[in-house]
């Protein structure tokens, strides 16, 4: 258990109000970790550190905007007062839509843009600025996706930004190792989160089935391991760059 123990670590959770981000927030809360739950959605981001609290974990609810540099900046200072700092940063927001292609409006690109790049990248210029200045080493989680390495139909724009968010990812590897900071990305399967159930029609399910060698849906769950082992400096110490399957073998199969 020392080896994934969080005692004394502080996590920001962004996204950590959502299906996936609440469940490895709590994950993280589970093994020591005081954790800030930031979410666009106060309310929603309060009810997860009710859960935390009442399970004997320690957390804060916080309000932000991803996609916008003035918002987080406010939201870092809160958090600095609150924890003094941090040392891992799971980054779990994320929109989508089916739009097809040839439907596809620049307002909604850039929506889905916006918060599922954009805002990573806003996200770790500002909390990692703040963990090199501090001599915090740390880690950074990102929230990939299937659809990053083998584009899916109907999410066009939510594939492109998940192949962006790896390619952010490994570039910040490189970065940042000289400052002690590992950079990763998990890779989620289909899991019944909010984001993706307009899009899983019964002929969808079908098809996802066939290439998903366990046969079933993620629960959310499932994403806690990942998201602890590369949140703990003992289990990962040499793990950076990395995309982590978490798939149900999905990115296995081919024919």
């Amino acid at each position: 258990m020392n080896l994934f123990d969080l005692t004394g670590k502080t996590a920001v959770a962004i996204g950590g109000n959502g299906v996936l981000g609440s469940a490895m927030a709590k994950g993280l809360a589970a093994h020591g970790a005081k954790v800030a739950i930031v979410g666009r959605n106060l309310q929603t981001a309060e009810e997860v550190v009710k859960e935390i609290i009442n399970e004997g974990g320690e957390a804060k609810a916080f309000s932000a905007d991803v996609s916008s540099k003035e918002s987080l900046l406010q939201v870092a200072d809160e958090i600095e007062k609150w924890s003094g700092g941090w040392d891992v940063l799971l980054n779990a927001p994320g929109t989508n839509s089916p739009t097809p292609f040839f439907e596809l409006g620049m307002d909604e690109y850039d929506k889905i843009m916006d918060i599922n790049l954009k805002g990573i990248v806003l996200t770790c210029q500002i909390f990692a600025k703040r963990m090199i200045e501090q001599e915090r080493q740390g880690s950074i989680i990102n929230i990939s996706s299937v659809s990053s390495t083998t584009p899916l139909s109907r999410v066009f724009t939510y594939s492109v930004s998940k192949a962006g968010l790896n390619s952010v990812t490994q570039f910040l590897a490189r970065e940042f190792a000289p400052n002690g900071i590992r950079v990763n990305a998990i890779i989620p399967g289909f899991f019944p989160a909010e984001q993706n159930r307009k899009i899983l029609d019964p002929d969808r399910i079908e098809s996802i089935m066939r290439h998903t060698p366990m046969q079933r849906f993620g629960e959310a769950e499932e994403l806690q391991g990942a998201t602890v082992w590369l949140a703990s400096d003992k289990a990962s110490s040499f793990v950076t760059g990395a995309l982590i399957r978490v798939d149900g073998g999905f990115g296995a199969m081919t024919i």
